[in-house]
C-alpha cells in the first residue's frame, strides 16, 4: 500500500491559489485514476481510494490548513502500517523553484516550508516529495504570504494539469514501481 499525500488548504478561498499547487495536482490525477474523494472525519482528511499496479494506494488532502499536515500524515502512517521513507510520496508547492519546475527529493529539511516542517516533525525527513515550482515574476510585488495566497492565472491552471499527466503521472508510476530517483524536469510555459 502507498499514500499519495498532498499540502494545500481547504475552503473555495484557498481552491487556486499558488500554496493548492499539490492539490490541484492531486485532484488531477484522482481523475485521471478515476477516483472519488469522500471526507473522512477519523483522519481530518479528504481521502480517494485506487489500485494502481496491483497496489492499493490512498490520495490524501489534509484538511488541518498547509502548516500542520503533518498530524495527518501520520495518523495515516500508524493506522495504514506505512513506512514514510517508503510508501509515502508528498505533493508540495515549492516557493524556491520557478513556475512549472517539478523536482524529486526522497529526504530534506523544510528549506522554510511550514508544512515540511509538520511533515518533517511528525515523521521524519526521509520520504519522497514531488516540488511544484510556483515562482512567477509576480513574487517580487509581495512578500512569501502574500503570494504563495496568490491565485494562479487561467493559464497557470492550465499548465499545472498538464504537469499532472507529463511528468508528474510517470513519477508517481515510478513511485507505485520502486523506481523513484531523484529527477528534475521544467515545462515549457
Amino acid at each position: 500500500m502507498k499514500l499519495l499525500l498532498a499540502q494545500g488548504n481547504p475552503g473555495a478561498n484557498y481552491a487556486r491559489t499558488r500554496h493548492n499547487a499539490g492539490w490541484i495536482i492531486i485532484d488531477t490525477l484522482a481523475e485521471t485514476f478515476g477516483a472519488t474523494w469522500k471526507s473522512s472525519g477519523k483522519f481530518n482528511a479528504l481521502l480517494a481510494e485506487v489500485n494502481l499496479h496491483g497496489q492499493k494506494v490512498i490520495l490524501a488532502k489534509p484538511l488541518t490548513f498547509y502548516n500542520e499536515t503533518g498530524q495527518v500524515a501520520r495518523s495515516l502512517a500508524d493506522f495504514y502500517s506505512l513506512d514514510p521513507s517508503n510508501d509515502l510520496l508528498v505533493l508540495h508547492d515549492e516557493l524556491a523553484l520557478p513556475f512549472g519546475a517539478v523536482r524529486v527529493r526522497q529526504k530534506g529539511s523544510d528549506a522554510g516550508n511550514n508544512g515540511i516542517k509538520s511533515l518533517n516533525s511528525h515523521l521524519g525527513q526521509e520520504y519522497w516529495r514531488i516540488r511544484i515550482g510556483i515562482w512567477s515574476e509576480l513574487r517580487n510585488r509581495m512578500d512569501d504570504s502574500s503570494f504563495v495566497l496568490s491565485r494562479f492565472t487561467t493559464d497557470e491552471l492550465a499548465s499545472l494539469q498538464h504537469l499532472a499527466q507529463n511528468p508528474i503521472a510517470q513519477l508517481v508510476e515510478d513511485f507505485l514501481n520502486g523506481e523513484m530517483a531523484h529527477s528534475s524536469y521544467t515545462a515549457s510555459t
